[in-house]
């Protein structure tokens, strides 16, 4: 079998072409010194991206986070981020951190620093936003390699069952609905995890409704919704296909099927790599129907499988053929739609091994090298199945010898109806070359013997094996920059330096048994200097898991100076609490009073001490 074949183009083609933003220019630019203020900080991107909450945090000169205003696109452009500053700026340095998402779904961050009026002195490390959460990024990770398994099953095992003609389709039928069920229980974990992921933060922070509703009006969340829109419509299709068998003419569900496949292929090709970059009508185009020759290719394998332990001899001589034309029509199309895309992603022959992106396509590519070989000790046991027997040579009448002066009845009953004539009764036949039982053999009469349909079933067990490690090695590098893009952004190279963010663990127990009636809370303070501070509160159970809990509130108290107490405000985003605007206006060492609820009458109060800088 060429399955082989196929995934160097689920390699190249499910592979990420020019995406991912880089950032092409700044203003105020980055390292310039202006004379005066600037009125707010203006990003451009290589391609459009996608704004957060906190896009952009400002630090001053003393390192003191400075207010700004809410982060929008310049002049209506989509490659553009932009984000007001207050009207009178100190002499100094400022340093910008930023945070967006690229156009292919990803979020990209950074950090660039310009003066007003003179230069000053910055220490500490670069901080290019919230960290990225492993958590978040592992589990969402995991739901797009499941939802790119389901969807090839899902295509391939419907397109075998209406291009094959199987005569037994019952097999089918649990693969089919394990398909639809896991691609939208793997659809719906993404549109859950879409916030956090493109935040950096935990997975509790999926459950934070204003962060979903933001979701939802992005093209991602879009695209999302989109697929389990399709999802239904594929499960009402098929619902009526299979009531309505007897009466449904092929070619009219061949064109709902297809109709449906495409469109539920759009939704990747929509949202993520081929939406971004060079050529994007022609990407688009080349992405739908490279995952539909993926689907058909990858999804027929296992129909077949089935199809080869369920059916009958017979069966397999007209099925193995048909699944073979169309197995060699998707590894064309994958190879023309996989080698275009490749050569978008990759943009030069040095990137192969000078990349992490054309590492990761070599890997790909020693994948489709084992599939190639497999696939062709596979096709050795389908020629076996397809081809014709030799037939069994004919009887040749041997005239019985008659014993001088036999009865004339003997003569007759030779000639009775329902013979051929003298000698081909069945006591006149050769002994040395009996007649088969069954008859002459026919065409595939090697998909009778259970030995060849064996050997084959193995082969192709392997390389659908193969092939889902080839499948997970393409999600790994569908989120990995593309060399194109990774060059692009070498040419701009911002940096900067920002003040490291203060973490306060804060153990609480509550006297309850419960699972929340004792943990932890980990407080971020950041900068933790004197002015506007952003604080993160994450809570953790007596398990270690992240829970939620009814309320926490956290004031700040500076003793030594008779100020405070101070309350942070701290709003729950789903699962974590957090504000950007924890105003400290004196230097010292602050007393923070962190108050965890876990219930309506269960509650504990913990103090700690927090150093802030001038």
């Amino acid at each position: 079998m060429l399955l082989g074949t196929v995934l160097v183009l689920l390699l190249a083609g499910a592979a990420p072409a020019s995406a991912h933003a880089a950032l092409r220019s700044t203003d105020p630019d980055d390292g310039s010194l202006v004379r005066q203020a600037p009125r707010h900080v203006t990003l451009t991107f290589t391609e459009s991206v996608g704004l957060l909450d906190d896009s952009f945090r400002v630090f001053g000169p003393d390192q003191r986070r400075v207010h700004t205003g809410e982060a929008t696109h310049a002049d209506g452009r989509s490659d553009t981020a932009r984000v007001g500053l207050p009207g009178k700026l100190a002499e100094g340095t400022y340093t910008v951190a930023w945070r967006v998402v690229s156009a292919d779904s990803h979020p990209v961050s950074g950090a660039f620093s310009f003066s007003v009026g003179k230069r000053s002195a910055t220490t500490g490390q670069i901080d290019t936003g919230p960290a990225e959460d492993p958590l978040t990024r592992g589990l969402y990770d995991g739901a797009r390699y499941l939802a790119y398994l389901a969807a090839a099953l899902l295509v391939g095992t419907a397109a075998f069952a209406l291009l094959c003609r199987p005569a037994h389709t019952a097999p089918l039928r649990r693969p089919l609905v394990a398909a639809w069920w896991t691609l939208l229980g793997s659809t719906a974990v993404l549109l859950l995890l879409r916030a956090p992921y493109e935040a950096g933060t935990g997975p509790a922070a999926a459950f934070d409704t204003s962060a979903l509703g933001r979701t939802l009006t992005g093209r991602p969340g879009l695209a999302l919704l989109a697929r389990l829109l399709v999802l239904l419509l594929t499960a009402a299709f098929l619902l009526w296909l299979s009531r309505r068998r007897d009466t449904v003419k092929r070619p009219v569900a061949l064109a709902i099927g297809t109709a449906l496949a495409a469109a539920l292929a759009l939704t990747w090709a929509a949202a993520e790599h081929a939406s971004a970059g060079i050529q994007v009508p022609v990407a688009m185009t080349s992405s739908v129907v490279h995952l539909l020759a993926t689907g058909v290719w990858l999804g027929g394998l296992v129909a077949l499988l089935l199809t080869l332990r369920r059916s009958s001899g017979d069966d397999l001589v007209e099925v193995v053929p048909r699944f073979s034309r169309i197995a060699f029509a998707s590894v064309t199309v994958l190879a023309v739609t996989g080698l275009y895309q490749s050569w978008r992603g990759l943009g030069s022959l040095s990137a192969l091994s000078g990349t992490s992106y054309g590492r990761l396509l070599l890997a790909k590519l020693a994948g489709v090298a084992v599939l190639l070989l497999v696939a062709g000790y596979s096709r050795r046991w389908t020629a076996r199945i397809a081809a014709p027997a030799v037939p069994a040579r004919a009887a040749v009448p041997v005239p019985v010898p008659q014993p001088v002066g036999a009865p004339a009845e003997g003569h007759e009953a030779a000639e009775e109806p329902g013979t051929d004539g003298p000698g081909t009764s069945a006591e006149a036949e050769s002994p040395a070359e009996p007649r088969s039982p069954d008859g002459p053999a026919g065409p595939g009469a090697g998909s009778g013997d259970p030995g060849i349909r064996r050997r084959l079933r193995r082969s192709v067990l392997v390389e659908v094996a193969v092939a889902a490690v080839v499948l997970m090695i393409t999600t790994v590098l569908t989120g990995t920059l593309p060399s194109r893009a990774e060059a692009e952004a070498a040419q701009q190279a911002p940096v900067g330096a920002l003040p490291p963010t203060t973490e306060i663990t804060v153990p609480f127990d509550t006297g309850t048994d419960s699972v929340t009636g004792s943990g932890k809370v980990l407080v971020t303070l950041d900068p933790a200097r004197v002015g506007e501070n952003g604080l993160q509160a994450v809570v953790y159970g007596s398990d270690m898991g992240l829970v939620a809990v009814p309320e926490v509130r956290i004031t700040f108290t500076l003793p030594s100076r008779e100020v405070g107490p101070i309350d942070a405000e701290l709003v729950d985003r789903g699962g974590y609490w957090s504000t950007n605007s924890v105003n400290l206006p004196l230097a010292g060492d602050w007393t923070m009073k962190t108050t965890v609820r876990v219930s309506d009458v269960d509650q504990v109060s913990v103090e700690r001490r927090v150093r802030v800088e001038p």
